[in-house]
C-alpha cells in the first residue's frame, strides 16, 4: 500500500504542478488579453482622434474652398453687371444718335415737301385727294 501512497501523492502532486501551470497560464493569457484590450483601447481612441482631425480639417478645407467660390463668383457677378451697365450705355448712345440722325433725315424731307407744295400747290392737292381716296378705298374693303 506505500507503493500506492506514493503513486496517490506523485498524482496528486503532478495534478496541483499541472493545477498550477494551468493557472499561470491562465494568468498570463489574462494578462495578455488585458495587455491586447489596452492596447486595442490606445489605438481606438487614436483613431477616434486622428479621424476628428482629419473631419475638423475637411470640414476647414470645405469652408475655405466655398468662401472662395463665393468670392469668385461674387467678382464674376461684379464682372458680368459691368459689362452689361457698359453695353446699355453703348447701346443707349447709339440709339440716341440714330434718333437724331433719323429726326435730322425727316426735318430735310419735311422741308422739301413743304417747298414743294410752296411752289405747286395744285399739284399738292391733287397728290393728297388722290392718297385720300386710295386710302379711303382701303380701309372700306376691310
Amino acid at each position: 500500500m506505500a507503493n500506492h501512497e506514493a503513486t496517490a501523492d506523485e498524482l496528486k502532486a503532478k495534478a496541483r504542478a499541472a493545477a498550477d501551470d494551468v493557472g499561470r497560464h491562465a494568468s498570463r493569457a489574462a494578462d495578455e488579453a488585458s495587455a491586447a484590450y489596452e492596447t486595442a483601447r490606445e489605438k481606438g481612441a487614436e483613431l477616434y482622434e486622428t479621424a476628428r482631425e482629419k473631419g475638423a480639417e475637411f470640414v476647414e478645407d470645405a469652408k475655405r474652398r466655398g468662401a472662395e467660390y463665393a468670392e469668385t463668383v461674387r467678382e464674376r457677378g461684379h464682372d458680368y453687371a459691368e459689362r452689361a451697365r457698359d453695353e446699355a450705355r453703348r447701346l443707349y448712345r447709339q440709339g440716341e444718335r440714330q434718333a437724331h440722325e433719323v429726326a435730322a433725315h425727316a426735318e430735310e424731307y419735311y422741308d422739301e415737301v413743304s417747298n414743294m407744295v410752296r411752289r405747286n400747290p395744285a399739284q399738292a392737292l391733287g397728290i393728297a385727294a388722290g392718297v385720300g381716296f386710295l386710302l379711303g378705298l382701303i380701309i372700306a374693303r376691310r
